[in-house]
Protein backbone atom coordinates (compact mmCIF):
# COMPACT_ATOMS: atom_id res chain seq x y z
CA UNK A 1 0.00 0.00 0.00
CA UNK A 2 1.74 3.11 -0.66
CA UNK A 3 2.13 5.74 1.95
CA UNK A 4 -0.26 8.31 2.19
CA UNK A 5 1.71 10.96 4.32
CA UNK A 6 2.32 14.07 3.28
CA UNK A 7 3.44 16.20 5.52
CA UNK A 8 6.26 18.46 4.61
CA UNK A 9 6.71 16.87 1.12
CA UNK A 10 7.91 19.92 -0.56
CA UNK A 11 6.00 21.35 -4.20
CA UNK A 12 6.81 24.44 -6.31
CA UNK A 13 4.08 26.09 -8.07
CA UNK A 14 4.74 29.01 -10.91
CA UNK A 15 2.51 31.65 -11.86
CA UNK A 16 1.55 31.62 -8.04
CA UNK A 17 1.35 35.25 -7.84
CA UNK A 18 -3.08 35.11 -8.50
CA UNK A 19 -5.92 32.98 -9.84
CA UNK A 20 -5.46 29.66 -10.25
CA UNK A 21 -1.76 29.33 -9.06
CA UNK A 22 -2.62 31.28 -6.00
CA UNK A 23 -5.63 28.97 -5.07
CA UNK A 24 -3.53 26.03 -5.50
CA UNK A 25 -0.53 27.70 -3.18
CA UNK A 26 -3.55 27.64 -0.76
CA UNK A 27 -4.72 23.80 -1.15
CA UNK A 28 -1.78 22.86 -1.38
CA UNK A 29 -0.35 24.69 1.86
CA UNK A 30 -3.92 23.51 3.94
CA UNK A 31 -3.11 19.65 2.85
CA UNK A 32 0.33 19.64 4.59
CA UNK A 33 2.48 20.29 2.10
CA UNK A 34 5.88 22.74 2.41
CA UNK A 35 4.80 24.71 -0.43
CA UNK A 36 7.58 27.55 -2.58
CA UNK A 37 5.41 29.98 -5.03
CA UNK A 38 7.40 31.54 -7.60
CA UNK A 39 5.60 34.62 -9.75
CA UNK A 40 6.91 37.62 -11.56
CA UNK A 41 5.24 39.53 -8.22
CA UNK A 42 4.30 39.21 -4.77
CA UNK A 43 1.02 38.22 -4.04
CA UNK A 44 -1.04 41.16 -2.09
CA UNK A 45 -1.99 38.66 0.50
CA UNK A 46 0.69 36.99 0.70
CA UNK A 47 1.11 35.69 4.44
CA UNK A 48 4.42 35.85 6.90
CA UNK A 49 4.87 31.93 7.17
CA UNK A 50 4.34 31.96 2.75
CA UNK A 51 7.42 30.81 0.93
CA UNK A 52 7.62 33.41 -2.34
CA UNK A 53 10.42 34.26 -4.93
CA UNK A 54 9.78 36.96 -7.24
CA UNK A 55 11.27 35.33 -11.14
CA UNK A 56 10.32 36.53 -14.22
CA UNK A 57 9.48 33.18 -15.45
CA UNK A 58 9.62 33.89 -19.14
CA UNK A 59 13.42 34.72 -18.60
CA UNK A 60 14.69 31.34 -18.88
CA UNK A 61 18.41 31.96 -17.25
CA UNK A 62 16.74 33.46 -14.19
CA UNK A 63 14.08 31.13 -13.86
CA UNK A 64 16.91 28.09 -14.07
CA UNK A 65 18.86 29.34 -11.59
CA UNK A 66 16.86 30.27 -8.88
CA UNK A 67 14.67 26.47 -9.47
CA UNK A 68 18.17 24.79 -9.73
CA UNK A 69 18.87 26.56 -6.13
CA UNK A 70 15.79 26.15 -4.73
CA UNK A 71 16.15 22.22 -5.79
CA UNK A 72 19.50 21.78 -4.63
CA UNK A 73 18.31 22.80 -0.76
CA UNK A 74 16.10 20.12 -0.58
CA UNK A 75 14.17 17.82 -3.58
CA UNK A 76 10.45 18.86 -4.56
CA UNK A 77 7.91 15.75 -4.47
CA UNK A 78 5.48 18.09 -6.63
CA UNK A 79 5.84 20.47 -9.24
CA UNK A 80 2.82 22.87 -10.62
CA UNK A 81 3.51 24.43 -14.19
CA UNK A 82 0.94 26.92 -13.87
CA UNK A 83 2.34 30.01 -15.40
CA UNK A 84 0.85 31.60 -18.26
CA UNK A 85 0.29 34.58 -20.61
CA UNK A 86 -2.25 34.28 -23.34
CA UNK A 87 -2.36 36.25 -26.28
CA UNK A 88 -5.75 37.09 -28.14
CA UNK A 89 -4.72 37.20 -31.76
CA UNK A 90 -6.60 36.40 -34.72
CA UNK A 91 -4.88 34.46 -37.52
CA UNK A 92 -4.51 37.15 -39.67
CA UNK A 93 -3.47 38.85 -37.00
CA UNK A 94 -0.79 36.73 -34.97
CA UNK A 95 2.77 37.94 -35.53
CA UNK A 96 5.58 35.59 -34.42
CA UNK A 97 6.76 37.58 -31.77
CA UNK A 98 3.29 36.46 -30.50
CA UNK A 99 4.25 32.91 -30.72
CA UNK A 100 7.88 33.56 -28.99
CA UNK A 101 6.40 35.01 -26.03
CA UNK A 102 3.60 32.26 -25.48
CA UNK A 103 6.23 29.89 -25.73
CA UNK A 104 8.65 31.50 -23.53
CA UNK A 105 6.48 31.27 -20.78
CA UNK A 106 3.66 28.56 -21.74
CA UNK A 107 6.39 26.33 -23.11
CA UNK A 108 9.49 26.95 -21.95
CA UNK A 109 9.00 27.67 -18.68
CA UNK A 110 7.68 24.74 -17.85
CA UNK A 111 10.59 22.75 -19.79
CA UNK A 112 12.83 24.66 -17.39
CA UNK A 113 11.44 24.17 -14.29
CA UNK A 114 10.78 20.38 -15.00
CA UNK A 115 14.30 19.80 -15.98
CA UNK A 116 15.37 21.84 -12.98
CA UNK A 117 13.56 19.42 -10.19
CA UNK A 118 13.85 16.42 -11.82
CA UNK A 119 17.48 15.15 -10.42
CA UNK A 120 16.20 15.14 -7.05
CA UNK A 121 13.10 13.53 -8.14
CA UNK A 122 14.94 10.98 -9.60
CA UNK A 123 17.51 10.34 -6.93
CA UNK A 124 14.19 10.01 -4.07
CA UNK A 125 12.65 7.61 -7.11
CA UNK A 126 8.77 9.85 -6.62
CA UNK A 127 7.33 12.78 -7.44
CA UNK A 128 4.50 14.27 -8.96
CA UNK A 129 4.37 16.84 -12.21
CA UNK A 130 1.25 19.04 -13.14
CA UNK A 131 1.01 20.61 -16.15
CA UNK A 132 -1.59 23.31 -17.13
CA UNK A 133 -2.82 23.46 -20.62
CA UNK A 134 -6.33 24.75 -21.50
CA UNK A 135 -9.69 23.72 -23.16
CA UNK A 136 -8.36 26.09 -26.08
CA UNK A 137 -5.48 23.96 -26.77
CA UNK A 138 -8.47 22.29 -28.73
CA UNK A 139 -8.90 25.42 -31.03
CA UNK A 140 -10.58 28.46 -29.78
CA UNK A 141 -11.14 31.81 -32.03
CA UNK A 142 -8.55 34.45 -31.91
CA UNK A 143 -6.02 32.37 -29.95
CA UNK A 144 -3.46 30.83 -32.70
CA UNK A 145 -0.54 31.55 -30.46
CA UNK A 146 -1.62 30.35 -26.70
CA UNK A 147 -3.89 27.53 -28.50
CA UNK A 148 -0.05 26.37 -30.40
CA UNK A 149 1.79 26.84 -26.60
CA UNK A 150 -0.90 24.93 -24.74
CA UNK A 151 -1.01 21.79 -27.01
CA UNK A 152 2.34 21.97 -27.13
CA UNK A 153 2.41 21.13 -23.16
CA UNK A 154 0.08 18.42 -23.93
CA UNK A 155 2.75 16.69 -26.07
CA UNK A 156 5.87 17.69 -23.76
CA UNK A 157 3.87 16.42 -21.04
CA UNK A 158 2.87 13.02 -22.65
CA UNK A 159 6.64 12.40 -24.03
CA UNK A 160 8.03 13.15 -20.27
CA UNK A 161 5.57 10.48 -18.47
CA UNK A 162 6.86 7.97 -20.41
CA UNK A 163 10.66 9.31 -19.73
CA UNK A 164 10.08 9.73 -16.47
CA UNK A 165 7.84 6.11 -15.65
CA UNK A 166 10.60 3.90 -14.34
CA UNK A 167 11.69 6.38 -12.27
CA UNK A 168 7.66 6.26 -9.97
CA UNK A 169 7.82 9.82 -11.24
CA UNK A 170 4.07 10.84 -13.09
CA UNK A 171 3.17 13.46 -15.48
CA UNK A 172 -0.02 14.57 -16.20
CA UNK A 173 -1.88 17.83 -17.66
CA UNK A 174 -4.78 19.75 -16.56
CA UNK A 175 -6.82 21.75 -19.14
CA UNK A 176 -9.19 24.07 -17.60
CA UNK A 177 -12.12 25.24 -19.81
CA UNK A 178 -13.21 28.85 -18.82
CA UNK A 179 -12.48 30.09 -14.88
CA UNK A 180 -13.05 33.13 -12.98
CA UNK A 181 -9.22 34.39 -12.92
CA UNK A 182 -7.61 37.62 -13.54
CA UNK A 183 -6.59 36.23 -17.09
CA UNK A 184 -9.63 34.73 -18.48
CA UNK A 185 -11.25 38.40 -17.38
CA UNK A 186 -8.18 39.95 -19.53
CA UNK A 187 -8.74 37.84 -22.57
CA UNK A 188 -12.02 36.88 -22.74
CA UNK A 189 -14.24 40.33 -22.01
CA UNK A 190 -17.65 39.70 -20.06
CA UNK A 191 -18.92 42.64 -22.71
CA UNK A 192 -17.14 40.38 -26.17
CA UNK A 193 -20.54 38.29 -27.32
CA UNK A 194 -17.73 35.64 -27.85
CA UNK A 195 -17.86 35.26 -24.25
CA UNK A 196 -20.84 35.29 -23.67
CA UNK A 197 -21.52 32.75 -26.15
CA UNK A 198 -19.22 30.43 -24.54
CA UNK A 199 -20.69 30.67 -20.90
CA UNK A 200 -23.97 30.07 -21.89
CA UNK A 201 -22.44 27.16 -24.00
CA UNK A 202 -21.30 25.92 -20.63
CA UNK A 203 -23.09 22.74 -20.29
CA UNK A 204 -22.97 23.15 -16.69
CA UNK A 205 -24.51 26.80 -17.64
CA UNK A 206 -21.47 28.42 -15.41
CA UNK A 207 -17.54 29.87 -15.02
CA UNK A 208 -15.93 27.65 -13.00
CA UNK A 209 -13.76 28.79 -9.84
CA UNK A 210 -10.06 28.41 -9.03
CA UNK A 211 -10.63 26.53 -6.45
CA UNK A 212 -11.98 24.26 -8.28
CA UNK A 213 -8.75 23.53 -10.39
CA UNK A 214 -6.50 23.17 -7.17
CA UNK A 215 -8.75 20.21 -6.12
CA UNK A 216 -7.30 18.35 -9.22
CA UNK A 217 -3.91 19.30 -8.66
CA UNK A 218 -4.34 18.41 -5.19
CA UNK A 219 -5.90 14.93 -6.44
CA UNK A 220 -3.12 14.60 -8.68
CA UNK A 221 -0.46 15.17 -6.30
CA UNK A 222 -1.62 12.59 -3.88
CA UNK A 223 0.51 9.35 -3.24
CA UNK A 224 -2.56 6.98 -4.10
CA UNK A 225 -2.46 8.22 -7.20
CA UNK A 226 0.25 6.97 -8.42
CA UNK A 227 -1.18 4.69 -11.35
CA UNK A 228 -2.01 7.72 -13.57
CA UNK A 229 0.37 9.37 -15.87
CA UNK A 230 0.38 10.88 -19.42
CA UNK A 231 -3.51 11.97 -19.29
CA UNK A 232 -5.34 15.23 -19.35
CA UNK A 233 -7.96 16.00 -17.58
CA UNK A 234 -9.97 18.54 -18.67
CA UNK A 235 -12.02 20.70 -16.32
CA UNK A 236 -14.04 22.82 -18.37
CA UNK A 237 -17.63 22.53 -17.40
CA UNK A 238 -19.15 19.81 -20.44
CA UNK A 239 -17.65 21.87 -22.93
CA UNK A 240 -15.09 19.27 -24.35
CA UNK A 241 -18.07 16.37 -23.98
CA UNK A 242 -20.73 18.78 -25.87
CA UNK A 243 -17.69 19.89 -28.48
CA UNK A 244 -18.50 22.81 -28.76
CA UNK A 245 -15.48 24.96 -29.72
CA UNK A 246 -15.99 28.88 -29.46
Amino acid sequence: MTNVTIAGERVLVTGASRGIGRAVMRRLAADGYSVVGLARNRPDDLQSHEEFHCVDLSDPESTRKLVSELAAERPFYGLINNAAMAPTTSLDDCTIEDMIEAAKLNLHATLICTQAVVPGMRATQRGRIVNLSSRAALGKVNRTAYSASKAGVVGMSRTAALELAEHNITVNVIAPGPIATELFRTASRPDDPRTKALVAAVPLQRVGEPEEIAHAVAFLLDPRGGFMTGQTLYIDGGLTVSMVHL
